[in-house]
């Protein structure tokens, strides 16, 4: 690994979303608006006494899955369209190797998704009072770990797509099964055996599990840190295996 061309590498992916203002939109403003709507749909809802408002809960989780999706959507098909368009292959010509372009893409993006959980944050942290037991930036740092667990299954994806609809396609296949069965809509302890088994595979259940840790309990706990571990070595197996697969051009 080469540090000064991972750097470079981050600096013209950042350069390129800097001019792109739909997916600046897409990365800052529709989360924000997505979880606004939630507000508006949870606010006359009654809150038990003593129990955490339905916008609370269900807000805390979307802070995890929205940078999740939006970020496997967005590498998925930036990746694609390097391959496509010839720039990955007059780039692996260079000095820059496979481990060195997706170190680099993961650093720009990180670094996008560091700013779009603050942003969001502040969103709803201040104008929309999410109240949390635990920390607001505990919160941050699950949410910008599992945007790199978004980027790096959508670099990992984008090796088995030859088109961008074919990438798009992979969303249904590999965020929606996670979304289902992370606990969002049902506890994971009370499905059936072997979708629970499933869950425990899926590494967004870990993501939402530390979140509501975070939202529980005042004081980061073991389980939060044991997922976040989780989620960690989950986006570092999918990095690996990304630059594994990937290829210099489409077929």
């Amino acid at each position: 690994m080469n540090p000064r061309i991972v750097a470079a590498t981050a600096g013209r992916v950042l350069r390129q979303l800097r001019h792109d203002p739909r997916t600046i939109a897409l990365l800052l403003v529709v989360p924000s608006l997505l979880l606004a709507l939630l507000y508006f749909m949870f606010s006359e809802q009654p809150t038990p006494p003593g129990q955490p408002s339905t916008f609370d809960r269900v807000a805390l989780v979307m802070l995890g899955v929205f940078p999740f999706t939006i970020m496997f959507l967005l590498t998925s098909i930036a990746m694609l369209r390097e391959r496509t368009t010839g720039t990955l292959e007059r780039l692996l010509t260079t000095p820059l190797s496979k481990l060195d372009l997706l170190l680099g893409y993961g650093l720009a993006f990180g670094l996008a998704a560091a700013v779009q959980a603050m942003v969001v944050a502040v969103v709803t942290y201040g104008l929309l009072d999410l109240e949390t037991a635990g920390s607001a930036p505990l919160v941050i740092v699950i949410a910008v770990v599992t945007a790199l667990l978004g980027m790096a299954l959508g670099l990992l994806c984008s090796a088995f797509a030859r088109t961008e609809f074919q990438a798009v396609q992979f969303l249904p296949v590999v965020v929606f099964p996670q979304l289902l069965l992370c606990g969002l809509f049902v506890a994971r302890e009370q499905m059936v055996g072997w979708l629970q088994a499933v869950s425990d595979v899926f590494p967004l259940s870990y993501a939402v599990e530390a979140l509501r840790e975070v939202g529980a309990h005042a004081e980061p706990t073991a389980t939060m840190w044991r997922d976040l571990a989780v989620l960690a070595g989950a986006a570092l197996l999918a990095l690996v295996l990304a630059a594994a697969t990937l290829r210099r051009r489409s077929g």
